[in-house]
């Protein structure tokens, strides 16, 4: 088993522009203790949402009700909710507190023996067995839900609009999602792992 550094420091959430933040989230590693092991995924689709002036966020201008109150902390806490009463969608909190910024993850690889694409942010929930009791779960003091740093260098990125938020007018048009070429993040996997003097992804 290969563990990266561990992101450890608030100021790489706190950062008051999440449209970068959401970029640079691509190619870390979210990692998920779960029934004594740990699994590890490297991101490779976020979209950004901001809080102020943004309709497409939950925090739309501030708003604030009890299912949204934990994207008002700081930076780096993860805001966990129900789609469609069916699926649970993992976000990332960021900037600093009182400001309601966050970041969708959309896709990923799973590490393993047989590295896994995981495509669609429901999937990514299930498979790394995330639900409600990870809402409001802070990535600096947890050790059941953490981000590890980049394992696979700088990226090629897409931008393209955010996915299911027409309802937002004029702002579903903004280009805030960002995907990572699957087969350049293989690549690199792949260099990484005939690098490693030991099983990279077992």
């Amino acid at each position: 088993m290969v563990s990266f550094p561990i992101v450890s420091d608030r100021s790489f959430f706190e950062r008051d522009d999440v449209v970068q933040v959401a970029q640079d989230l691509l190619g870390h590693v979210l990692a998920r203790r779960h029934a004594d092991s740990v699994m590890r995924l490297v991101i490779t689709e976020t979209e950004a949402y901001r809080g102020y002036g943004d309709k497409a966020s939950h925090a739309a201008n501030g708003r604030r009700t009890a299912r949204t109150e934990v994207f008002f902390k700081a930076g780096g806490h993860a805001y966990v909710y129900l789609c469609y009463g069916m699926h649970w969608l993992f976000n990332i909190i960021t900037n600093r507190e009182g400001h309601p910024d966050a970041v969708l993850i959309r896709g990923g690889i799973l590490l393993g023996e047989s590295p896994k694409v995981i495509t669609g942010p429901g999937r990514i929930t299930r498979t790394l067995f995330i639900d409600g009791q990870q809402n409001g779960v802070d990535l600096l003091q947890s050790n059941e839900l953490w981000l590890e740093r980049a394992c696979v260098g700088q990226l090629t990125i897409q931008r393209t609009p955010r996915i299911g938020v027409a309802y937002a007018g004029e702002d579903a048009l903004l280009p805030w999602r960002f995907v990572a070429s699957g087969q350049e993040v293989w690549d690199r996997l792949m260099d990484l792992k005939s690098a490693h003097p030991n099983p990279v992804f077992k």
